[in-house]
């Protein structure tokens, strides 16, 4: 008799963690899997798809390209908001320095390589680094498609940057301001484009 009390609570000990087993794999009808908890965004490790809420704007990661030198490397986002483009670019040295650009035809560059100051909008800008970089893309980065691009890195007063990038020939200017990462809020999106092809 005792053997059969002691096979019962077996029978039911087994079945029951069985049961547990199902309803944690969502196979029980009625109950739902168990989800994992979304990967938490920073600037580091944005996606396409996410958004970037900066000043009141819903910015959309349409693309990213990573630029590197021997071993260091550093990245810049591209974010639309409707027909508005700007550049997140994203550099960790000494210490964390994040960017909002946007790409201007108002600075004249016919010197090549650049100079090391320069005048734009009333600012002086001094050359802080150059070099030449490799390239990897994923998403939209607009017409940024060669292998390797030339850039020259330049900073204003207070936190104003300049950056000249030159890509098969073609040279680019974005001018912007560096920002504290902490004013962003990042929303992880679904890893889809939003703004076309």
């Amino acid at each position: 008799m005792t053997l059969l009390i002691w096979l019962g609570v077996i029978v039911i000990v087994a079945g029951g963690a069985y049961l547990l087993v199902l309803q944690q794999r969502g196979a029980l009808p009625g109950s739902k899997p168990k989800e994992l908890p979304s990967l938490k965004r920073n600037v580091f490790n944005l996606q396409i798809g996410d958004i970037v809420q900066h000043l009141g704007i819903d910015w959309v990661v349409e693309g990213k390209l990573t630029y590197k030198v021997d071993e260091y490397s550093w990245m810049e986002y591209m974010l639309q908001d409707n027909n508005e483009i700007r550049w997140l670019s994203v550099d960790e040295d000494d210490n964390i320095e994040v960017a909002l650009l946007q790409a201007s035809d108002r600075l004249d560059i016919s010197q090549t390589p650049p100079p090391r100051q320069l005048n734009f909008a009333d600012e002086n800008y001094k050359c802080v680094d150059s070099g030449i970089a490799s390239m990897t893309r994923v998403g939209t980065v607009q017409r940024r498609t060669a292998q390797t691009c030339k850039y020259f890195d330049y900073e204003g007063s207070g936190d104003k940057v300049l950056s000249i990038e030159i890509w098969d020939g073609e040279t680019e200017v974005t001018v912007g301001h560096r920002i504290n990462p902490r004013s962003l809020t990042i929303l992880p999106g679904d890893g889809n484009r939003v703004y076309g092809l």
